[in-house]
């Protein structure tokens, strides 16, 4: 039997990236086929880097999706089904709006897919009957629901074992065309899942049961997968490789004899403590991706992420440079506290403290989080067409202290001022530290701000937004 993966990316994301040098491909569905039974042939086809080609039959087809991505996955589910291949869909928005997702697709995987994923497929091959509305628990402690439409809902109410987890297939992780072939790492992996903290607007304590218990991965198995990459590079990614800085210096001790280097995300927390930064340096740390988030610490504290001190933002960075190690900051704009002022204070503070990189973005208020109960409840959502949960072309609730327009240009203004040649030049002069990758990645996201300018403009052009089908076609050799 033949069961096709896809990473499913809607194309307005894929627009708003599209010049990007650096578009790392995604795990999900690599660590999915290495816990397939071998009596499966397995495909996939990550919409990073490839396009899916629907004209082709399979015995099950599995989507995973994030919010923004959920459309068009329903799209891609719709044009397979029709030609009488069975889907399934898990990942992000599946554990966020289960049912929603099963009026789309025949199976629905919420959560963890480690203990759920065996099972669906047997149930697959034997094509097992269960009546509407009851729910089944076996021995591998899947619950199964199946709904009045005949879909059925997978859910493991216990995590997921991380101890013994086969390697991601990484045979099946393909280099797009262009430069991203020169850039892209097969080099993708997990140690630990969870975080202890509880952002308002972070999504991970609905994706893992009891999330603030972190999990590790032994160290030697982890040790021995990095040692088994080709690349030379590797990334972890791991919610908060830091949390539990013990099990973080065993692991970099372990990753030292393989020469390697590497990159991951953390907190401020982590770059509090020396030996932490001396241990991952010498492992072969190149960059740590920390959620700075904002540069107004009322906006912290008001999102529960008041571990983040303002004040050592600068200290941060030079502790990290110190080590050799570049910093890329997560910012997001548009928190209760921000108000018009926040978009040049930000530039002028990032630029002072020399931030080597940042991620910036738009607050999501995704399903199922604080945020988005705070803001349903007060009525603010103004936006329900999951494509626009992007974090970058549309402002989808109304924010307190500003317009929703007013807080889409100051996004943009921002981020467009940030990534300047003269503010680059001021960022990299100060940190001097892994330009060799650091200036590259400056000119990816420089460039790629004319894919997102393409992608809202494109918005408001007559006609579909995107093609799904044989017109489509074109990933699968």
């Amino acid at each position: 039997m033949h069961v096709h993966l896809i990473t499913a990316e809607d194309t307005l994301s894929l627009r708003t990236r599209a010049r990007e040098l650096i578009r790392f491909p995604q795990l999900t569905m690599p660590l999915l086929a290495a816990l397939t039974p071998p009596r499966w042939q397995v495909s996939h086809t990550d919409e990073i880097t490839h396009a899916v080609d629907t004209r082709r039959r399979y015995d099950l087809v599995g989507l995973t999706a994030a919010t923004p991505g959920a459309p068009h996955a329903y799209e891609l589910a719709a044009a397979f089904r029709a030609n009488g291949t069975p889907v399934a869909m898990g990942g992000p928005h599946a554990t966020l709006m289960p049912s929603e997702v099963a009026e789309h697709v025949n199976y629905v995987v919420v959560g963890e897919a480690e203990a759920l994923w065996p099972r669906l497929l047997a149930d697959v091959e034997r094509e097992a009957k269960y009546p509407p509305g009851r729910h089944v628990l076996d021995a591998t402690g899947a619950n199964v629901e199946v709904l009045p439409n005949g879909a059925r809902v997978y859910r493991c109410p216990t995590p997921a074992n991380l101890a013994g987890l086969p390697p991601a297939r990484r045979d099946l992780i393909r280099p797009g065309p262009g430069w991203n072939q020169w850039w892209a790492t097969r080099g993708a992996i997990i140690a630990t899942r969870g975080c202890p903290h509880h952002c308002d607007y972070c999504t991970i304590p609905r994706f893992y049961p009891r999330a603030a218990q972190m999990r590790f991965r032994p160290v030697e198995e982890v040790a021995a997968e990095v040692a088994a990459i080709p690349d030379c590079g590797v990334v972890f990614w791991d919610d908060n490789m830091g949390a539990n800085p013990r099990y973080a210096k065993a692991l970099f001790r372990a990753l030292a004899p393989l020469r390697k280097w590497w990159t991951t995300q953390t907190t401020m927390l982590s770059a509090r403590d020396d030996e932490f930064l001396a241990l991952a340096a010498a492992s072969g740390c190149k960059a740590l991706f920390m959620g700075f988030e904002s540069v107004h610490q009322p906006s912290l504290q008001g999102a529960c992420k008041g571990h983040n001190k303002v004040a050592e933002y600068r200290d941060v960075l030079r502790r990290c440079h110190d080590h050799g190690i570049a910093v890329q900051a997560g910012i997001m704009f548009g928190f209760e506290e921000d108000g018009p002022d926040v978009f040049a204070r930000t530039v002028d503070v990032m630029g002072a403290i020399g931030l080597d990189n940042a991620t910036i973005s738009l607050l999501v208020p995704y399903p199922g989080t604080p945020a988005w109960d705070k803001l349903e409840r007060e009525g603010r959502i103004i936006d329900r067409d999951w494509r626009h949960y992007n974090a970058k072309t549309h402002v989808v609730y109304r924010p307190r202290r500003m317009s929703p327009d007013e807080l889409l240009r100051g996004y943009e203004w921002a981020k467009t001022q940030f990534y300047s040649p003269g503010h680059i030049f001021k960022r990299l002069l100060k940190s001097r530290t892994g330009l060799w990758w650091n200036v590259p990645r400056n000119v990816g996201y420089m460039l790629g701000l004319t894919g997102e300018a393409r992608a809202r403009a494109a918005l408001h052009q007559p006609g579909p937004a995107e093609e799904v089908g044989p017109a489509a076609a074109g990933g699968l050799s």
